[in-house]
């Protein structure tokens, strides 16, 4: 990734790339936290097949970053995610691509436009806790990530589709589900592994996987084009838009777009659902204090439910600790200074999430739950960044927070869970790639009690 002239300046790439990448993956935090100490900020890592990456995780680097000029960052490439979301994804695109199709998304994502999903949301969690066959009465044994798939599942499919369509949610589901399981951490993190072997490799299988996606994908799109849906929608939306000079994205466009909504938009506030609810339930005081607060404003009212203080900073706090997306990286158009590191055009510079959000100048106690600590200040975008910032900060992060609460909320209100001996008592798991973002290396079951 050219980083010769960076070298010359720089710290030093570390010798057995392969370890170190390997390290990264089975417990990412750990190994940051490492080098850091080791080393200090910032500092390199080499991804085999992916190059190298100069990663901060102090405000004063993440500044730099974000208040790069628009037109000198763009996505590394290759770029571990684009199998799954595809070149003409918001994720990837940059220059005048980025900012074009950023404005073409942004209504369906504006503020007023997010407050009237709080009804698919709510409705989605409620759905979950009262169907499935009783999966929540008491006595039941829940694994967390597949109920909070369930449910964010259905509110995206929801949003997307302006409907419950429950043939098409159960489609969605079987679908999107294999697309997650097939694209494993090896393929996303060794593109040489990216070969097909007579339909038997990995490969095949998630481009098999892909394609069935993107089979239903088009089917919606196609209804939508013979005015056969419902016009609601963000899919809608995105057929309806035009570009300034009367242009519209084409059928391919869309459908790589929708599929990242499907894909980003729910897998993300699962995860940060579950670790939520761990959290809560090792820490008896503070489930205490949101449940009283959650139960006396109700989940009639979605919006009320979504502006409650306390929840919202355990909200805040469970991002803080457990970052959906805990690395980005933008590729270089020109040079940068990250923190007296000369780079040029072809490095990569990556924020080390996790490392920002322990860093020990802003954060009391960094390794504790405490989500008082956002009612007694206000942390700035360079302290804070679970949804990345800048210019490419992600266009759903309204949506994901506001979900994120009233889901919680939803559940904290109408059921009692309690964590098994293992999780209520033992160490927290480890939080490892899942594909598009990370979560804990394994379920983590509740067992309703009331």
């Amino acid at each position: 990734m050219g980083m010769d002239s960076a070298l010359r300046t720089a710290p030093r790439t570390p010798r057995l790339a392969g370890l170190h990448a390997l390290a990264a993956g089975v417990d990412y935090a750990r190994y940051f936290r490492w080098r850091r100490a080791r080393e200090g900020d910032p500092f390199f890592v080499r991804f085999p097949g992916l190059g190298s990456a100069l990663f901060t995780g102090t405000p004063e680097g993440v500044a730099q970053v974000f208040r790069a000029p628009t037109e000198l960052l763009e996505p590394p490439r290759p770029n571990p995610i684009e199998p799954m979301v595809g070149t003409a994804s918001l994720i990837l695109s940059s220059g005048a691509r980025h900012r074009r199709d950023r404005a073409l998304l942004a209504p369906a994502f504006h503020r007023t436009r997010i407050r009237g999903y709080g009804r698919i949301i709510r409705d989605s969690a409620v759905a979950e806790l009262d169907g499935r066959e009783q999966a929540w009465r008491p006595g039941a044994r829940v694994n967390s990530r597949t109920a909070a798939r369930a449910i964010t599942l259905r509110v995206i499919l929801g949003a997307l589709f302006g409907d419950d369509d429950p043939v098409r949610r159960d489609r969605y589901a079987t679908a999107v589900a294999e697309f997650l399981d097939a694209f494993s951490g090896p393929l996303m993190l060794v593109p040489a592994l990216r070969v097909g072997a007579f339909g038997h490799a990995p490969w095949d299988r998630f481009r098999i996987a892909r394609e069935r996606l993107d089979d239903l994908i088009r089917a919606d799109i196609a209804r939508h084009r013979a005015g056969a849906a419902g016009a609601d929608g963000i899919l809608a939306t995105l057929l309806a838009t035009r570009y300034e000079d009367g242009g519209a994205l084409s059928d391919d466009e869309v459908c790589e777009q929708v599929r990242t909504l499907v894909v980003a938009g729910h897998e993300t506030t699962a995860t940060s659902l579950v670790w939520a609810l761990l959290h809560l339930h090792r820490e008896p005081a503070v489930l205490d204090r949101v449940r009283a607060e959650v139960r006396a404003a109700g989940d009639d009212d979605p919006a009320t439910l979504a502006a409650l203080p306390y929840l919202e900073a355990v909200c805040q706090e469970t991002l803080r600790l457990h970052p959906p997306v805990p690395i980005v990286l933008r590729g270089l158009t020109g040079p940068l200074e990250v923190r007296g590191v000369e780079l040029d055009a072809g490095d990569t510079v990556g924020i080390a999430v996790p490392l920002l959000h322990s860093d020990p100048e802003v954060w009391t106690d960094p390794h504790l739950f405490r989500p008082e600590r956002f009612l007694e200040r206000r942390y700035g975008p360079f302290e804070f960044a679970p949804y990345g910032g800048g210019h490419r900060r992600c266009v759903g992060a309204t949506l994901a927070d506001y979900e994120l609460r009233i889901v919680l909320g939803t559940i904290l209100n109408r059921v009692r869970l309690v964590l098994t001996p293992r999780y209520a008592r033992g160490p927290m798991p480890l939080s490892v790639p899942h594909n598009i973002a990370t979560g804990p290396l394994r379920a983590i079951p509740f067992d309703v009690v009331a």
